[in-house]
């Protein structure tokens, strides 16, 4: 069963490899280009040897010295041409189907020329020096700045963020993001202590006299409010009366009671040294420095927090911070103009001019693109390289081989051609070369 499996999973590794370097139009014309060329070199080693056989009975019916030059040319032309056929082959398959000695290069050496390709990249490629070098011609600052400055390319830059910004926004799930802001939020504020913030907090306002207006307010609502609610209080007066009091007295003492509560009011309105405000003033005082020093205070201020907290009506609130701003943000990020874009585009544009023409700032981005692109191949150097020497070995060896021949065959075949005509050219000066020297 597992060897059955283990089987199917091979063949679909085949499949998936074989399509990875499935033949395509343009591979099919390389391959036709190859046989072409390769049909033009056996041509032309047919021809010197034909020639060769020609010079061989000229010489040797008397026809003269000059076919002795030809033969001895045609002759080098064919050693030439059949070492370099050999050659040639030799990298693609064993000549002539013989098992020699290190041919079919390209086949059976396969998985070490991958593990030899990746070595050559990471050294040559993926070093910090060599990115470092490359990256510093270039100038990405520089070029970015440029590129950045143009207003069209700050809005095309502003609408792709845009546009990311609405994507990510749809994808997240409001529950998920609303259980980690009121979790969140919830959390910073639990491990916080906030009464010595808010002692320090109204100490300051008490001093400044910050709660003079707030007790304004408050005092001259007062007023009004016992002026058009003069019945209210008479009846609430009267209803906390004992049983066996007569009502006229309770009606007095509900009377004095609404004069006492009015002129006291008006008082405080109209004196703002009234006795009552300095009161306040001392409690305030007093309750700011409690909350800052006092540990039971302190302790009560922590309890009631919690409490507040704890409430469903807060996270209701906390949670649904979360819709708002991101109906907020949404609306903002379609309206192209709106402030968010607007904003957005203009610091793209401010921060382009100024990569653009300010040396410190090219200077930095260069330094951070060239720190993360070193990052990167110093860190994933190993996983870069592994991806090219598990690829080829992957590859299926005869398939691989039909492939690199089909790229780099039509210029091999140039090798034999001129492996030919050099041969022969090579023979005839040594020939010339040895008959002058004999003569």
């Amino acid at each position: 069963m597992e060897a059955t499996e283990a089987s199917e999973t091979e063949t679909a590794r085949g499949v998936s490899y074989r399509t990875m370097t499935a033949f395509t139009p343009a591979d099919e014309e390389r391959r036709r280009g190859v046989r072409r060329m390769k049909l033009t070199a056996t041509g032309l080693l047919l021809f010197v040897a034909l020639v060769y056989v020609l010079a061989k009975l000229a010489a040797h019916e008397g026809a003269g010295p000059w076919a002795g030059y030809v033969a001895a040319a045609a002759e080098a032309g064919m050693v030439g041409a059949l070492a370099d056929w050999f050659a040639v082959t030799a990298l693609f398959r064993h000549p002539l189907g013989l098992p020699i000695p290190h041919t079919a290069i390209i086949p059976t050496k396969k998985d070490q020329l991958g593990v030899s390709l990746g070595e050559f990249v990471g050294e040559n490629f993926l070093s910090e020096d060599v990115v470092r070098q490359r990256l510093r011609a270039v100038g990405i600052g520089t070029r970015l700045g440029v590129w950045l400055a143009g207003p069209e390319h700050a809005d095309r830059v502003t609408a792709e963020l845009a546009t990311a910004l609405r994507g990510a926004l749809t994808v997240l799930r409001d529950s998920d993001v609303q259980a980690v802001v009121g979790e969140a939020i919830t959390r910073r504020a639990g491990a916080q202590e906030i009464a010595p913030g808010i002692g320090k907090m109204l100490e300051k306002v008490v001093a400044d006299g910050g709660h003079r207006r707030v007790v304004d307010l408050v005092v001259s609502r007062a007023h009004d409010w016992l002026v058009l609610h003069r019945d209210d209080v008479m009846v609430a007066v009267e209803g906390g009366a004992p049983g066996w009091t007569p009502r006229f007295v309770d009606r007095k003492v509900g009377e004095r009671v609404y004069k006492e509560l009015l002129r006291f009011v008006t008082e405080m309105r109209d004196m703002p040294a009234h006795p009552a405000r300095g009161a306040l003033d001392r409690f305030l005082t007093d309750f700011a420095s409690d909350l800052q020093s006092d540990t039971e205070t302190r302790a009560r201020v922590e309890r009631l927090k919690g409490e507040v907290l704890g409430r469903g009506e807060v996270q209701d609130l906390i949670a649904s911070a979360w819709t708002a701003v991101r109906s907020m943000i949404v609306a903002a990020a379609e309206d192209e103009r709106s402030e968010l874009r607007l904003r957005v585009r203009a610091a793209l544009l401010s921060l382009g001019q100024r990569m653009a023409t300010e040396p410190k700032v090219q200077e930095k981005v260069d330094s951070w693109v060239e720190g993360a692109a070193v990052h990167v191949v110093t860190t994933y150097r190993g996983e870069i390289t592994s991806l090219i020497t598990d690829t080829v070995a992957a590859w299926d060896p005869e398939h691989t081989t039909r492939k690199i021949e089909a790229h780099i065959g039509r210029d091999l075949q140039f090798i034999r051609i001129n492996g030919t005509v050099v041969g022969s050219l090579a023979g005839l000066l040594i020939y010339v070369v040895t008959r002058t020297l004999g003569a």
